[in-house]
C-alpha cells in the first residue's frame, strides 16, 4: 500500500474495460484504463473496550471503506408472510429490543417488513442487530432527522443497559452526536478521532397545551387500541422544542370516573405520541405532565394500561402507586385492533404527583 503526501493510504481497484467504460471516458475526456485509485483511512487506534463507535462525514469521504475494517455489516432476512415480531428468539426478546428503538407501535409489530414505512424498517432492521460486534453503515441515512435523534437515543439507552460492546457505525449526518454520545468518533472531515464520552444529549423542552377533540385525527391511527375517542374527554396536545421551535409530538386526554367511594376522579383515556418523536421518552413526561395538570386542579387521576413500557414506567416511577386492580384480569369496554377479546391484564396505577414525591424525599 502507498501513501499521499498526507499520509493517507491510497487504495487501487482495477476494473474490466468494455465499451460502456470507454463510452464515458471519452465522452469527458477522462483518460481511463481499468485502474481507479482513491484516497482511504486506516484504521484509528481505539479504546479496546467501548460501547459504541462512531464514523462520521461527507459522502464519498471513505466511510464505508474504513468501516469494512471493523467488520463486515451483516442485513437481516425477514420472511414476508410473518410479521416482523415474530422474527426474533423469544417473544420477550421481541418486545424488548422493538420498544429499544422506539418502534412502540402494536400494529405495526403485526405486520410484515416490506409494508412498513421506511422509517419502522430502519427501527426493525437495528432491532434485529442489537447485539456486540455489531457493524452498520448508513446509520439514520434513510430516514428524518427527528427519526435519526431518537433512534440514536435510544440506541445508546439500549447499549448501557445490556452492557453491549463494539458496535461502530457510520454516517453522513453530525446532527446525530449529541444524540447517540458514542463512546469515540472518527470524523473524516478532518480525519482526526474525537473523545464523545463527554457529549451530552440537548434538552428536550415539552409543553402542554388545552386542545380540541378534533386534534385527534393526527393520531388516532398509531394508537394500540383503537383510534375511538369518547366525546366527553379533555383533550391536551403536546409540544417538544428540540432547540429549532416547537413542534406538535403528542396528544394526551381524559375522561371522568365516577364512583361511589371519592369525588373528582379522571382517568387518562389516550396517550399517543407520533412514530418520528418515540423512543426519546416522551411518552411518560407528557403522561406525567397532564396528571399533574389534574392533580393541581384538586382530582384524583388514575391509569390503566397494557403495554409493559408504560406500565413499567410507572412501576419504578414515585410519582405513582399500584392500585387494588393493579395486574388483575378485568374486562374491558374496548377490544384492541389486534383481536385480543374483552380479558385484558393491565398496570393500574394512581398518580400521586410531585407533593408526595417531596414529602417523600423529607421524610427519607
Amino acid at each position: 500500500m502507498c501513501y499521499n503526501n498526507n499520509m493517507r493510504p491510497i487504495f487501487t481497484i482495477r476494473v474490466q474495460t468494455d465499451e460502456f467504460t470507454k463510452a464515458a471516458s471519452t465522452a469527458f475526456d477522462y483518460a481511463f484504463e481499468g485502474v481507479s485509485t482513491f484516497e482511504g483511512w486506516e484504521k484509528p487506534t481505539i479504546p479496546s473496550d467501548f460501547g459504541i463507535g462512531l464514523i462520521v462525514g461527507p459522502s464519498g469521504s471513505g466511510k464505508s471503506l474504513l468501516l469494512k475494517q471493523f467488520g463486515e455489516e451483516v442485513l437481516p432476512e425477514w420472511d414476508p408472510s410473518k410479521a416482523i415480531v415474530s422474527q426474533f428468539k423469544t417473544p420477550e426478546d421481541a418486545l424488548e429490543r422493538l420498544m429499544a428503538v422506539g418502534l412502540n407501535s402494536i400494529p405495526s409489530w403485526c405486520r410484515p417488513h416490506h409494508v412498513l414505512s421506511n422509517g419502522e424498517q430502519f427501527r426493525a432492521n437495528l432491532a434485529r442487530r442489537l447485539d456486540s460486534d455489531t457493524i452498520i453503515d448508513e446509520f439514520t441515512s434513510v430516514v428524518d432527522r427527528n427519526v435519526a435523534k431518537a433512534v440514536s437515543c435510544s440506541l445508546r439507552r439500549y447499549v448501557d443497559r445490556k452492557g453491549l460492546k463494539r458496535i461502530v457505525v457510520a454516517s453522513c449526518h453530525h446532527d446525530i452526536l449529541e444524540w447517540l454520545r458514542p463512546d469515540w468518533y472518527f470524523d473524516t472531515t478532518d480525519g482526526i478521532l474525537h473523545d464523545g464520552r463527554l457529549l451530552r444529549r440537548p434538552p428536550i423542552e415539552i409543553r402542554i397545551y388545552p386542545s380540541k377533540r378534533s386534534a385527534w385525527g393526527m393520531f388516532a391511527k398509531h394508537h394500540y387500541l383503537n383510534d375511538s375517542l369518547n366525546k366527553a374527554c379533555r383533550a391536551y396536545l403536546a409540544t417538544a422544542d428540540f432547540g429549532e421551535g416547537e413542534t406538535i409530538v403528542g396528544f394526551v386526554s381524559s375522561l371522568p370516573q365516577p364512583s361511589g367511594h371519592f369525588k373528582n376522579g379522571y382517568r387518562e383515556h389516550r396517550t399517543v405520541v407520533l412514530p418520528d418523536f418515540q423512543g426519546l421518552g416522551l411518552g411518560p413526561k407528557i403522561s406525567d405532565m397532564v396528571a399533574q395538570i389534574h392533580l393541581d386542579e384538586g382530582k384524583r387521576y388514575f391509569s390503566k394500561t397494557a403495554h409493559p413500557r408504560f406500565g413499567g414506567y410507572r412501576e419504578s416511577s414515585p410519582l405513582w402507586k399500584r392500585t387494588s386492580h393493579y395486574k388483575k384480569a378485568q374486562k374491558g369496554n374496548e377490544v384492541g385492533r389486534l383481536g385480543f377479546g374483552d380479558t385484558r391484564t393491565c398496570f393500574a396505577h394512581e398518580y400521586i404527583g410531585k407533593d408526595w414525591l417531596t414529602d417523600l424525599e423529607t421524610v427519607v
